[in-house]
């Protein structure tokens, strides 16, 4: 059963209520400054970067019934007393990255109540429109309390808090955590003493000692060795179209997939969590036409002892490498684990350092790291935010499909998992670029009638089209494997035409193993001397199949060998690689005098006398 929300939440009319703002005064904590920890580091970098509707976050707090304004502000009170992130400024200038925070011993923070005369329809729709109308505004590092909380009041009592965050002091676990707490605080219940390292500052600390660092640089290593060799982006193929599109929410509420989830818990013993994994990735590299399924999974440093209910932001990504060219769906299973420790172990870096890298590795692939797939699994997270609580039907559905609000996400397939049991509730945003709105609901279909067919036997995967009735990306002939990447050759040719001012080009394929013709690169990163050889066959023997062994070598006809050289044509290149994901850099450029009367015909490309060349990998041109 499928069903719609309206994009739109409803609004209340404007002259059904009025706004008063409460100022709330803490104090009783302690000042202090010290480094950021690597987690604030990388949500600030965004914040700093990114439209404040993408990077700020928000959240909606039912409140209990007869809660008052009071209570209500004296529970917030005591959470900024309480949690140090909520005291936190970082002192910087202009877009500059801030190397310092500072907690304030006392202060005070704005809390707007919302008081209503008339209530609108569908409160709870409406209360998130009102959270996400919070978002939009920058939150300044250097100064503003980091949650815009709105109360929102109906004959003297609070029904919601509507707020929205800054992420460089909470992200989306934080938020669920304040609620929690917030929850506790109004209904007089005694919160215990936070764990440890659950200040940010302690954190930093931790992550600066030796061990810390350790940690760190084997976190980037990590990141290199999958960042050098898997896929540098899941969906590359001839429907994508570049940039961000908005993208509706597609909730999926089922007992079914939760008992199919129990059943192959119960057949591979393998943990709920990580059958849910495997099934997930297995379903996205096969749509993606990818044998690697490379996904960022953003809540994995909460699993490391003392940071489970941490109010602070842990954001940052472990990525995920699994094999998932099978052959059945047990053999990807028993891979997913590990793959997901190694991953979750290595997902605290330096965000400065990892960009550096990524910049390294993008100069020598000549390809750009695109984050296209996201899974976040949240199931073990306190679920009393509206994100992750079920929605208030009596009855919990067989299965049911919802579609909700859209928004503007820098990712192609957005997961996030909010419970396992005893139904399987998740969301997805998928990019429309990409999928149908069909299409869409036949992703999570396809998903639970894999978890189906696994609960009584291993599944083949060269028949997963069948089971799951999801079908790969359809790519023809112009497309290829090189480096593990799929590109268009039709879309490098027009990509170095256009660097070079619409001068004809050719793209050559070679197989550095079996197919490398004389006088055709055999090094990527050294450029050789010319010379003549026959056309490489369409797939050279020895070749495998994710193209390693393939390079491109791409000809341009350039009479005035001035005006064009192999360095200007591969910085022009490498700025349209960085926003699309069908390109890769040619490993060597090679400019003749002439076109050939059969531009088609490689070979005549390579009998042509040579006027410069040059390599477009490792080492300087």
């Amino acid at each position: 059963m499928t069903t719609d929300a309206p994009d739109t939440p409803p609004e209340a009319d404007r002259n059904s209520w009025t706004e008063h703002t409460h100022r709330v005064a803490y104090r009783g904590g302690t000042a202090r400054r010290g480094p950021l920890a690597v987690g604030q580091t990388n949500m600030i970098r965004c914040i700093l970067r990114d439209d404040p509707v993408q990077i700020n976050i928000h959240d909606v707090w039912p409140a209990p019934d007869a809660t008052s304004v009071e209570r209500a502000l004296d529970a917030l009170r005591v959470l900024v007393e309480r949690h140090e992130a909520l005291r936190t400024t970082f002192p910087h200038h202009g877009g500059d990255l801030p190397d310092e925070q500072q907690v304030a011993a006392a202060g005070t923070f704005d809390v707007v109540e919302r008081a209503h005369h008339a209530w609108p329809d569908a409160p709870a729709r409406y209360a998130e429109s009102v959270a996400r109308r919070s978002r939009h505004g920058r939150f300044r590092l250097d100064r503003d309390f980091p949650l815009r909380p709105t109360l929102l009041t109906r004959d003297g009592s609070v029904t919601h808090v509507a707020l929205a965050a800054s992420h460089a002091a909470t992200d989306g676990t934080a938020l669920a955590i304040l609620h929690d707490e917030w929850r506790a605080l109004v209904t007089g219940a005694t919160l215990p003493a936070p764990a440890a390292l659950t200040t940010p500052l302690d954190l930093a600390a931790e992550e600066t000692s030796p061990a810390g660092r350790r940690k760190t640089e084997a976190s980037l290593r990590y990141w290199e060795r999958v960042l050098r060799t898997a896929p540098q982006a899941m969906f590359a193929e001839p429907r994508l179209r570049a940039g961000e599109h908005a993208t509706a929410q597609l909730s999926l509420r089922s007992l079914r997939a939760g008992r199919a989830l129990r059943a192959v818990t119960a057949r591979t013993g393998s943990p709920a969590a990580t059958v849910l994994l495997a099934a997930w990735s297995t379903l996205a590299a096969h749509r993606a036409g990818q044998s690697t399924c490379v996904a960022a999974a953003p809540t994995s440093n909460r699993g490391r002892s003392g940071l489970a209910r941490s109010v602070n932001t842990l954001s940052q990504d472990a990525l995920l490498s699994l094999d998932v060219s099978g052959p059945t769906f047990d053999t990807v299973l028993r891979k997913a684990w590990g793959a997901a420790l190694d991953a979750y172990r290595h997902s605290r870096f330096d965000s400065v350092q990892l960009w550096n890298m990524i910049d390294s590795v993008t100069r020598e692939r000549g390809s750009r790291f695109a984050r296209d797939v996201v899974f976040n699994d949240v199931s073990s997270v306190p679920a009393t935010s509206v994100g992750t609580a079920a929605s208030p039907e009596a009855v919990s559905p067989e299965l049911s499909l919802t579609w909700g609000p859209e928004q503007e996400l820098p990712t192609r397939l957005l997961t996030f998992v909010y419970a396992l049991e005893p139904e399987l509730r998740l969301s997805l945003w998928a990019d429309p670029a990409l999928f149908t709105r069909e299409e869409a609901e036949r992703y999570l279909m396809g998903l639970v009638r894999l978890l189906e067919a696994a609960a009584s036997a291993d599944v083949t995967l060269a028949e997963l089209t069948a089971v799951t009735g999801v079908r790969p990306a359809t790519r023809d002939a112009d497309w290829i494997q090189i480096d593990g990447c799929w590109i268009s050759r039709t879309a490098v040719e027009q990509a170095v035409s256009e660097a070079a001012g619409h001068l004809p080009a050719h793209v050559a394929v070679t197989d550095t193993l079996s197919g490398a013709a004389p006088g055709t690169p055999r090094d990527p990163g050294i450029a050789d001397q010319g010379g003549t050889g026959p056309a490489e066959p369409d797939n050279p023997a020895g070749t495998r199949p994710d193209g390693r062994n393939r390079r491109l070598t791409v000809f341009v006809a350039a009479p005035d060998a001035s005006a064009v050289t192999p360095r200007t044509l591969h910085t022009a290149v490498m700025a349209q690689v960085a926003t699309r994901s069908e390109l890769l850099a040619p490993h060597h450029y090679i400019l003749v005098a002439d076109t050939p009367r059969d531009a088609a015909d490689t070979a005549a490309w390579h009998r042509l006398p040579v006027l410069v060349e040059g390599n477009g990998r490792e080492r300087p041109m």
